[in-house]
């Protein structure tokens, strides 16, 4: 990052992974960080819930692309070891089929193919070494490109490509959705359906998701970690090193509004919830929150709230989750398990075009203390243990407040009877914790209830989130809904985005600036 002789007063609004990234290194720059979150505690989608006594991940489980964080810290001469303790997953996910079937997948890429091997067969085994190449071959042409770089437009991502990198993407059929090219590249409708499942990593359906997602299977060769504490530890570490370089973080702060002064930011009024806000001056502001909170709300002068709609339209996926404390038997959990149903593409159409819950879920299940030296055993030694659970769901309509108890109950039992189906029994030891749509669309102001912002859909869909510069100079925007996207990963490089532009442009002039993190390429 630049570094800034003169020293600026900076807020940053929301705690989740982008904003104490923003926050870490303005604060590391030497600039005067002020951190506002309306929770009591840092992580924004990163959250637990707590059952007997238990902290349960009910957000992200896993964290993905490491090197992010490490380059993160590596100024200050720290790896992300140093902060947390870290437990690499051998095993990426079970997933299992209503016949019987079931695949485990390894972050060893010779394993999974053997795995894939025994499945399939000798012709589904080789497909699956000519995706990973496909896979690593996209992710090395977007990564410096796309997600270490401001958002390109689409001539500045033409050219950054060249020839080679158009070439390559042509190949893979860049007006193919993500489903369509599976059905090119597999006969089995199981790993069709297993690989397609990659497009709800970033809220959106197989269908419609374009085909570049594929390079998510490469992401998570690369390793997959969950770590000791929980995601939340992450978190609490992030913002304690941000504390430790001087940044400030006030919890329990809800931020009112931006303030304007010669058509620049240049504060807040925020107080505690219910509380008369107070006016705080700063420089310049950094959002970490849902761009919709910004079109929808006062949070911005009337002037200031024209953000383009297709920035936030279509809405990403949402959620039903429930968070416990079980006993499991009947059926050996990984840390990651995924529970498909018949007939995938009727989920997405259900949530996409009928906006209702579907009928026959996809079941994902984290069994969180079934980590190094316990992921794969057998369950029928009775042991307690914290499970979270989640089906997709669509985002909230504008005329629907809450969920009745009736269809919650309803999708509980779709649910259940699909894991029984295994032969999965989960025994509840306490009350469950349950999440809807319109849960999240409390916790997450401006969202809907969508998790991952707008939906991946269309292969023009990457130029359509909003860039790290807001609509006013000196406002600059952090989060998974803005680029370059959802997950921990991309959120946390979006918190670098933000806070390299505001750097950029506290230290020059220019009418044309070049922004780019650590190990990428400039974006014009």
């Amino acid at each position: 990052m630049t570094s800034h002789a003169r020293s600026q007063r900076v807020a940053v609004i929301g705690g989740g992974i982008g904003g104490l990234t923003a926050a870490y290194d303005l604060a590391q720059a030497g600039h005067r960080v002020t951190l506002f979150e309306q929770q009591a505690a840092p992580g924004g989608k990163i959250h637990q819930e707590q059952v007997l006594g238990q902290g349960i991940d009910s957000g992200p489980t896993v964290m993905t692309m490491r090197w992010v964080f490490d380059d993160l810290l590596a100024p200050s001469g720290r790896q992300l070891e140093d902060l947390v303790d870290l437990q690499p997953l051998d095993v990426l996910a079970r997933h299992h089929w209503p016949d019987g079937s079931r695949l485990d997948l390894y972050t060893d890429l010779e394993k999974s193919r053997q795995a894939i091997l025994a499945f399939a067969g000798q012709s589904e085994a080789a497909a699956f070494g000519h995706f990973m190449q496909q896979a690593q071959a996209v992710y090395h042409r977007l990564e410096p490109i796309y997600m270490r770089g401001e958002r390109p437009s689409f001539l500045g991502l033409t050219r950054s490509l060249g020839p080679a990198g158009l070439a390559m993407l042509t190949r893979l059929g860049p007006l193919q959705s993500l489903a369509q090219h599976l059905e090119r590249r597999f006969r089995d409708p199981r790993l069709q359906q297993l690989f397609a499942r990659y497009a709800t990593y970033c809220g959106g359906s197989p269908w419609q998701a374009p085909a570049t997602l594929l390079l998510i299977a490469y992401v998570e060769l690369r390793g997959v970690w969950a770590m000791s504490g929980g995601m939340q530890a992450l978190a609490q570490a992030m913002a304690k090193a941000v504390e430790e370089l001087g940044g400030k973080i006030q919890y329990r702060m809800q931020v009112q509004q931006i303030l304007e002064y010669k058509q620049r930011a240049c504060g807040l009024l925020a107080g505690p919830p219910g509380e008369t806000a107070e006016r705080y001056d700063f420089d310049a502001v950094v959002f970490n929150g849902d761009i919709g909170l910004l079109k929808t709300s006062s949070l911005l002068p009337p002037d200031r709230r024209q953000i383009p709609s297709h920035q936030c339209t279509p809405s990403s996926l949402s959620a039903m989750t429930w968070s416990g404390v079980f006993r499991a038997e009947g059926f050996g959990l990984q840390y990651h398990n995924v529970f498909f149903q018949d007939h995938y593409m009727d989920e997405f159409t259900a949530i996409f075009r009928h906006r209702r819950m579907p009928e026959r879920p996809t079941v994902y299940v984290c069994a969180q203390d079934r980590l190094a030296g316990r992921a794969g055993q057998s369950t029928d030694d009775q042991m307690q243990e914290k499970i979270f659970m989640l089906i997709n769901a669509p985002a909230c309509e504008a005329s629907r407040s809450a969920f009745p108890p009736e269809e919650i109950e309803q999708c509980q039992e779709r649910v259940l009877s699909r894991l029984a189906q295994s032969g999965l029994k989960l025994s509840m030891q306490a009350p469950m914790t349950i999440k809807t749509p319109s849960d999240f669309g409390q916790r997450f102001p401006g969202s809907k209830g969508a998790l991952y912002g707008r939906a991946p859909h269309g292969w023009l869909s990457v130029f359509h989130r909003a860039s790290s510069r807001g609509p006013m100079p000196g406002l600059y925007l952090a989060g998974g809904t803005v680029h370059p996207g959802a997950g921990v990963p991309m959120a946390a490089l979006s918190g670098r985005l933000a806070a390299a532009c505001l750097m950029e442009d506290l230290a020059s002039t220019r009418s044309s600036r070049r922004v780019v993190i650590s190990g990428g390429m400039s974006m014009a």
